[in-house]
């Protein structure tokens, strides 16, 4: 029997049967079960941060896995702390920002909606053509109806306008809005860039209304974009940063960061994960940083960034 077959036979028709069967990876590589090997030009849908097998990396999992691998967050590790701590430095975090650990961008998401909801307030302001997951939460704010349509109706009460348009953004933020949520750079919606200041601008109209910034720099961060994320650009401080993909290089990590106020709305019990922040994903996530920092991959990034731009312009 074929493993096409084989796959169809046991799992389920979410993505269509895959093409290829990927047997091993290294660095930019990956082999199929024929041997044939190609060049990963998506990088596990923008997850392989450092490419696949790094030695770091597996170093990291691997020493990890031999003294501690899951403990629940009923307690604390080392490793939890530590890289809150990197992160909350990364982003030039206030003093007063915290961090909550899950398992994926759509997890990280979810929390942001759920401390959204906690302000009292229930109304969300999306951007058309955004993408911030597939659990029903955070597919209330994945505005694509093809993605939607078939799991109407969702939660929430969530209005769409375009991409950096901030007179459209404006309209549609009031004294009734919970969040505006917002990619700094649109990945499923076509790698749209907005315009300079959007996102300083957009940081005003919350302001102005008293609304939170939710940054998803789940595509974006980790050094993708040449900044540890992509938001910094603009010099704002957003509410809320939701991260996952390329942080745990391959390995299932997300995280909700939330400044000032918004930091303090989830107490005891109100919300959990009980994978999340488990110290093999902390460990590789630690790692990947070190790889980025070690290499100076930030700065090779936006080097790279002027030759593509050029080359593909």
């Amino acid at each position: 029997m074929t493993w096409q077959k084989r796959w169809q036979n046991a799992l389920m028709n979410n993505y269509g049967t895959p093409p290829v069967l990927i047997a091993r990876g290294a660095g930019s590589r990956v082999w199929d079960d024929s041997g044939k090997d190609y060049i990963d030009m998506i990088a596990g849908i923008a997850v392989n941060a450092v490419g696949h097998a790094h030695p770091v990396v597996v170093e990291a999992i691997s020493k990890q896995l031999s003294v501690l691998g899951h403990t629940s967050n009923l307690f604390a590790t080392n490793g939890s702390i530590e890289l809150a701590e990197r992160l909350l430095a990364l982003l030039q975090a206030p003093s007063d920002a915290r961090v909550f650990f899950c398992n994926s961008g759509a997890e990280a998401n979810e929390a942001a909606l759920k401390l959204g909801r906690l302000t009292g307030r229930v109304h969300t302001v999306v951007a058309q053509g955004s993408f911030h997951g597939r659990t029903m939460g955070a597919l209330s704010w994945t505005a694509q109806p093809a993605k939607q349509d078939p799991f109407r109706p969702l939660p929430g009460e969530v209005s769409v306008v375009p991409f950096g348009d901030v007179q459209a953004l404006a309209s549609a933020v009031t004294d009734a809005t919970a969040a505006v949520v917002l990619e700094p750079i649109q990945g499923e919606g076509g790698v749209l860039v907005p315009p300079d200041g959007y996102l300083r601008q957009a940081r005003e109209i919350c302001d102005r209304h008293g609304a939170l910034l939710m940054i998803d720099e789940v595509q974006t961060g980790i050094g993708r974009t040449g900044e540890w994320f992509a938001f910094q650009r603009e010099g704002i401080t957003p509410d809320v940063v939701m991260l996952a993909k390329g942080l745990g290089g391959g390995f299932p990590i997300g995280a909700c960061i939330a400044y000032g106020g918004a930091a303090s709305l989830f107490g005891p019990g109100s919300h959990g994960s009980t994978f999340g922040g488990n110290p093999i994903a902390c460990s590789a996530a630690l790692a990947v940083l070190q790889v980025l920092e070690d290499g100076d991959l930030l700065t090779r990034a936006t080097a790279l960034h002027e030759v593509l731009a050029t080359g593909l312009v």
